[in-house]
């Protein structure tokens, strides 16, 4: 077949120049259409239940996601030219579009409660006007310290800080928003310090940065992967071919995804940098062979036949176990690294065709002028480093065999150690550096405040009263103090009336209808009436005391364990306006003694200026509450220690009778894509691993040669966890993805190296002597490879985001390993097994 291939490539040079040229430029025209994608919540399936219930909470609670805007002055806020410039932000704020207006908040919109006198209170302005003395300032000060909603919120602890939370319509606006903050900050003349943070302006700013980082990393490891095949060959025409290659492969793959109109998520901006050095391996192992072989006058189509008949298989299952490796990702539930998964497999397919259609076709159209200067211009291999090094290395791997073995062993209870020291940890904020100004503002504000990070505990009753009223609708016409008329205007409501339905409504009919009937009906309706508000008292959960007061138990549990910062509850409002209808005094700040009292508070707080923020705590019918939880931390494994806090506390503490509860927010549902992205990524390493393995077994046609090829793959990945495990780098979103590149990759190695051993051993019939050749061209290529695969991944160390610095790193650490582990394990085991792999000890 690869003669055929050969033949016909080399006879239509021009048709596979001008194919490839049309090919790619299709697909260029595709990128103009790039649209980015940087949200975590679409790490989870759309029909994801927790996503689902995350976004019906928002809705339901009419929660916005936030820009977190924060003034630290070290000598105390409280003054008048640091308030001053609160109050103006303010106001620019709530003019900028995207901003919902009504939910704004600090200190210059929200309300001071007080007692006016014993049984009313008073709503007003916290910041009427501008204070223009320092007194005045102090006394802002000692009102916002009385309040909960507002204290370590609004206000830091230490009278160091406030803010100013910007609530957004489309978390896609938020670095727009803010960067339009911060203009508006520069002009205040402040001498304060202004930080702007939150969870959607960094994933917003990701955003930004990754779509530069895209323009930059490639076109960067592009030219390091040129930089190396210029000093491995020395001949520039010659090494245009794998470049052309790589380049045709990046622009089809991406174009091919934005075409089919796929966002490019924090996953699929990596396809690019991991398609461009990999896509030059198969060239590299041709021009390598080439190089070896041509010698000044040979037909080049000979040799062409000549080394593609060698590595056209390696090749092909390298490149398909690559693939597999890749395409694993798909069994994954995380949409973006399914398609992450899906396309690099597809780049990696497309690199192999166009590798072995282009590279002899480019090869063989070379001038004889162009093939001399590289037989006289290619480095002597004698000189070199890599060779004499190699050489070295065979001889050493060759001989002790076992203590290699035995440090092998060694070095695999030593990584399954560090693997399960491995903590499954992200945080989108720490994707930056941590001098960027994000991860600054992050950690300065989570210092002064109770946390910039929010979850949601939501709280619900179970079940609706619908089918009690239906009932007792039904029980009260069938009785015969009614009219028939009466009875049927009854059974008529209770056909209408469903879980959507109002009570407060169906009462109000009950009683006008009793105005129209003679007394002894309109007596039995309105005990009818009675009843229903009755059930409409039990229905409202959280106008109860005891639920109210069960919260606040769960509350100051979560703020003794030091894993929550603040809470903020139905409870803290009605406590709140209770102490000033009593008395205005600590000691009264507790809940009423009955579901009445509950009701006049919060009448009373929908009073205020700010009427609306009540419901976001509880829902009109009073059936759905939550608990908004402050984090100083946006890990997820905080979030996952709080999450089990609160259920061993719900343990020891049963909730009361009807209720159960649910999570939501930002910080949560970043722990539950991870969850699931570790299980999907252990799913797909071991399916994929079996496959790999069935493939070797079926390219080696042997059980054996197929497990042994799978040694250095699974010590290469065992090692590179180890290591992450030891150094205590967490677990999270590029280091999971790395798996699949280990997988593929690592093989790779493997493959060439027992392949072209078993054809060097078919023609020597000599053990030292196979060994002494295998470390001459094969070893070099399997290591320029290695190199050249590093090597186009260190652009990304320059990044200025921590998953494309984190995945050169480790990229480049698995290329070494990988290489070093099959030119040293694989001629270790064979030698000592060689008499069962070969029939031979010679």
């Amino acid at each position: 077949m690869a003669d055929k291939l050969i033949e016909l490539v080399t006879a239509k040079r021009k048709l596979v120049y001008w194919g490839l040229l049309i090919l790619t430029l299709v697909f260029v025209a595709q990128l103009p259409g790039i649209q980015i994608d940087t949200d975590p919540e679409n790490m989870l399936p759309q029909d994801n239940p927790q996503r689902e219930f995350h976004n019906q909470t928002k809705t339901r609670f009419s929660m916005h996601d936030m820009v977190v805007v924060g003034v630290v002055n070290p000598d105390g806020i409280y003054n008048p030219k640091t308030l001053s410039h609160l109050v103006s932000l303010t106001e620019f704020a709530t003019g900028i579009e995207g901003v919902v207006q009504a939910d704004l908040m600090s200190l210059a919109n929200v309300d001071n409660i007080d007692q006016q006198e014993p049984g009313t209170i008073r709503f007003e302005w916290m910041m009427k006007t501008v204070p223009q003395t320092d007194e005045q300032a102090r006394e802002i000060r000692d009102k916002a310290e009385r309040l909960p909603l507002l204290y370590n919120t609004l206000v830091s602890g230490d009278g160091q800080a406030a803010a100013l939370y910007v609530p957004i319509t489309d978390k896609n606006q938020s670095y727009a928003i803010a960067q339009q903050l911060r203009s508006k900050i520069s002009e205040l003349d402040s001498q304060d310090e202004w930080h702007i943070t939150g969870l959607p302006v960094a994933e917003d700013r990701f955003g930004y940065e990754m779509f530069v980082q895209m323009g930059i990393s490639a076109p960067l490891a592009g030219l390091t992967i040129f930089i190396l095949l210029w000093v491995f060959f020395r001949n520039i025409p010659f090494i245009i071919a794998p470049m052309i290659v790589a380049m045709a492969t990046v622009l089809i793959t991406m174009g091919l995804l934005i075409g089919m109109g796929f966002t490019v998520h924090i996953m699929s901006s990596m396809i690019a940098i991991f398609l461009m050095p990999i896509a030059v391996v198969d060239s590299v192992h041709i021009l390598s062979e080439f190089a070896d072989r041509y010698k000044p006058g040979d037909e080049v189509k000979k040799v062409l036949k000549e080394v593609m008949g060698h590595l056209f298989t390696p090749m092909l299952f390298t490149s398909i176990t690559s693939t597999v490796g890749f395409l694993s990702l798909m069994i994954t539930p995380i949409p973006p690294v399914q398609i992450f998964g899906a396309f690099v497999g597809f780049g990696i397919m497309l690199a192999y065709l166009l590798t072995v259609i282009f590279v002899p076709a480019y090869l063989s159209g070379l001038s004889e002028k162009t093939l001399l200067n590289l037989t006289q211009k290619l480095p002597d291999e004698s000189q070199s480093k890599l060779a004499p090094a190699l050489v070295r290395l065979g001889r050493l791997a060759g001989s002790h065999a076992k203590l290699w073995l035995a440090g092998f062993i060694a070095l695999f209870a030593l990584a399954v150690w560090g693997i399960s020291q491995i903590q499954i940890n992200d945080n989108p904020v720490r994707w930056f550096k941590a001098d960027h100004e994000l991860r600054i503002a992050d950690r300065v504000l989570n210092e002064h405040f109770a946390g910039t990070y929010d979850a949601y505990l939501v709280m619900q009753q179970q079940g609706d009263a619908s089918a009690d009223v239906k009932a007792l609708l039904a029980e009260i016409a069938d009785s015969e103090e009614l009219s028939q008329n009466t009875a049927n205007w009854l059974l008529q409501q209770q056909q209408q009336f469903d879980a959507s339905s109002s009570l407060s409504t169906l009462i109000s009919a009950i009683y006008d209808k009793g105005f129209e009937l003679d007394m002894d009906e309109s007596d039995r309706l309105t005990e009818l009436a009675l009843e229903l508000e009755k059930l409409e008292s039990q229905s409202k959960a959280f106008l109860n005391p005891a639920v109210l007061n069960y919260m606040s138990g769960l509350q100051q549990h979560l703020k003794d364990s030091g894993l929550v910062g603040k809470s903020n509850s139905l409870s803290d409002i009605v406590k709140t306006v209770n102490r000033e209808l009593r008395s205005g005094e600590d000691k009264d700040f507790a809940l009423p003694d009955t579901a009445n009292g509950v009701s006049q508070t919060l009448l009373q707080y929908q009073s205020s200026h700010r009427p609306q923020d009540l419901w976001h705590f509880v829902t009109p019918d009073y059936r759905q509450s939550l608990i908004w939880l402050q984090l100083t931390s946006g890990d997820n494994k905080d979030m996952t220690a709080v999450v089990a806090l609160v259920k061993d506390y719900i343990a020891a503490n049963p909730l009361p009778d009807g209720l159960q509860t649910d999570w939501a927010g930002k910080a949560y549902l970043n722990v539950v894509w991870q969850q699931q992205m570790v299980e999907g990524m252990l799913d797909s390493l071991v399916s994929a691993f079996v496959i790999v393995m069935l493939m070797m077994m079926l390219l080696f046609r042997s059980v054996s040669f197929g497990i042994l090829a799978m040694l250095p793959l699974t010590l290469t990945i065992t090692l590179i966890y180890g290591l992450i495990g030891w150094i205590g780098k967490d677990y999270d979103m590029p280091i999971a993805v790395l798996s699949a590149l280990t997988l593929g990759l690592s093989v790779d190695f493997a493959i060439h190296f027992i392949e072209r051993f078993r054809a060097t051993w078919a023609k020597q019939q000599n053990w030292q002597q196979s060994l002494k050749l295998m470390f001459e061209e094969p070893a070099r290529a399997i290591s320029r490879n290695a190199i050249v695969i590093a090597m186009g991944f260190t652009p990304l160390l320059f990044a200025p985001l921590v998953p494309y610095i984190t995945v050169g790193v480790f990229l480049a650490s698995i290329m070494a390993i990988s290489a070093l582990v099959t030119l040293v394990m694989l001629p270790s085991v064979m030698a000592l097994t060689r008499k069962w792999l070969f029939g031979s000890d010679k």
